[in-house]
């Protein structure tokens, strides 16, 4: 029979790997359960409770939970009816800062308590923050005035990790980061080879596994870019590169039992598979919004740019087909459900048949010149397969900006196309939609918050609270919860 594990999420955002480990745990003899989360976003943690209370409750989500997200009853009054659970679920998120003072020792009690409940059977997951692995963190990071590496805490953050793990002692790990990580200096020195020896060292020793790529059977490290995981070759409709780190505790580690590699890969999941069935929205126009006044926008766009002479006919086409259509958005917010073809391989973790309208697929407004550009932007991007430089949108298109010609800003108006996994979802998707415009050319809009969390592999019904940039912000900060529940299950596959 196998072991039941209990889950330590550390740096756990809205949940996605937790999410991941919670799902593989419901596999039938292979239990796992989280015993504790830690996060310092408030709406984070919020979203966390929720998620929380729900898995609480084993034979399926109370029926007030879809009521509440159809807005039947409000959430608190859900949450009164089940007082016992909310506790629970109080008690297992905790919202404190890893790193500062007295919050290890704060939290020390419950991870002695989960080793000695659990007899040592835990896993440890989570990724530290990543502002200053990222290579747009350490661009920015480089105009501030006095700002010195050595002294940016984020790049030690990961040793809370470790002290942590030291104190845990788990049967496994998993460590996630951006692929900023590999190339990072720090004194002089790269970050990631210290990051390896600290978590190969820690506690009673642990065996580091890769799992895009077959472990070294003599049992030396692999090489630093064989933790590099690619999310889209294994079914996660979006290109995020991002470094895992797996970790199993000596004493457990035998490599003759490791598949090779431990993630098998899958076919590709585009954009279009990712977001078929939800239904089409406008957008928001931020002058005079309704549902006329935008069509007409888009159609004066639509007729302005196939006036031009150099334009290739493909997009032509698409525009003349957008300025004659009658068939344009007219709502910003549609609570239907999606419909699901059924080889839809994602179809499974994302349906909830239970659910009875869409939660956050409603639209942000935009300002007319920018609905000239994601239209045009969509256009192209059909036509062509790729989405347009700045350089090759119309002069009365470009934004007037002083940082145009740098080249900076090249990506700026980034359409994801239909035919393949998106670009990463980051976090700036709170602050505007440029770089993620929906790929239909007639909708003429960005990513609503659940197209995003689609794209992210989070199912239809995970609630994110808070206003919706930081709905939009969660998104972006955390792990896939379908390539989450893959690990997981690999990793829970080779642990007794």
């Amino acid at each position: 029979m196998a072991l039941n594990y209990g889950i330590i999420d550390l740096f756990a955002g809205p949940g996605g790997l937790g999410e991941g480990f919670s799902q593989a745990g419901k596999d039938e003899g292979a239990p796992m359960k989280i015993r504790m989360s830690i996060e310092m976003d408030q709406h984070a943690i919020a979203t966390l409770r929720l998620r929380s209370f729900l898995r609480s409750f084993e034979d399926g989500f109370p029926t007030e939970y879809y009521e509440a997200m159809r807005g039947s009853i409000s959430f608190d009054d859900m949450l009164t009816r089940y007082p016992k659970a909310w506790r629970k679920a109080c008690d297992e998120v905790k919202q404190l800062v890893l790193g500062e003072e007295g919050v290890f020792e704060c939290i020390a009690p419950i991870l002695d308590e989960t080793r000695e409940r659990f007899d040592g059977n835990t896993i440890l997951i989570g990724g530290p923050p990543c502002q200053a692995y990222s290579l747009a963190g350490r661009s920015r990071n480089k105009g501030k005035t006095g700002y010195v590496a050595e002294k940016d805490e984020r790049h030690y953050l990961y040793r809370e990790y470790v002290r942590i793990l030291q104190r845990l002692r788990p049967a496994a790990f998993v460590m996630e980061n951006v692929k900023g990580m590999l190339s990072s200096k720090v004194d002089g020195g790269g970050i990631f080879g210290r990051v390896l020896n600290d978590l190969e060292e820690a506690a009673d020793g642990y065996r580091l596994i890769p799992l895009a790529v077959g472990a070294p059977q003599d049992g030396s490290r692999a090489a630093a870019v064989d933790f590099l995981v690619k999310a889209e070759e294994y079914g996660v409709p979006q290109a995020r590169h991002r470094v895992i780190i797996v970790g199993i505790r000596s004493d457990l580690a035998d490599p003759r039992k490791h598949p090779q590699p431990l993630l098998a890969r899958s076919p590709t999941m585009t954009v279009a598979a990712a977001l078929r069935g939800i239904p089409p929205l406008r957008s928001g126009l931020s002058s005079q919004d309704g549902a006329s006044a935008w069509q007409a926008a888009v159609r004066d766009h639509a007729e302005r740019i196939t006036a031009l002479d150099t334009l290739p006919e493909g997009i032509v086409q698409i525009l003349r087909r957008v300025a004659r259509s009658n068939a344009l958005p007219v709502d910003r917010i549609v609570r239907s459900l999606p419909t699901f073809e059924s080889d839809n391989p994602l179809r499974e973790w994302l349906a909830d048949p239970r659910l009875l309208e869409l939660s956050h697929h409603e639209t942000r407004g935009h300002i007319r010149e920018d609905l000239g550009r994601y239209l045009f932007s969509s256009a192209f991007t059909e036509a062509t397969g790729r989405s347009p430089k700045l350089a090759e949108f119309p002069d009365w298109l470009q934004p007037e900006h002083r940082n145009r010609e740098t080249g900076n800003f090249a990506d700026r108006f980034r359409t994801q196309a239909a035919i393949r996994p998106s670009s990463t979802v980051t976090s700036h998707i709170s602050k505007d939609g440029h770089y993620f415009i929906h790929p239909d050319p007639m909708q003429c809009r960005s990513l609503t918050v659940r197209e995003a969390a689609r794209l992210q592999t989070f199912p239809d019904n995970y609630f994110f609270c808070g206003p919706r940039t930081k709905q939009y912000h969660q998104v972006g900060n955390a792990v896939p919860p379908y390539l989450a529940w893959r690990i997981a299950k690999a990793l829970r596959g080779i642990l007794p």
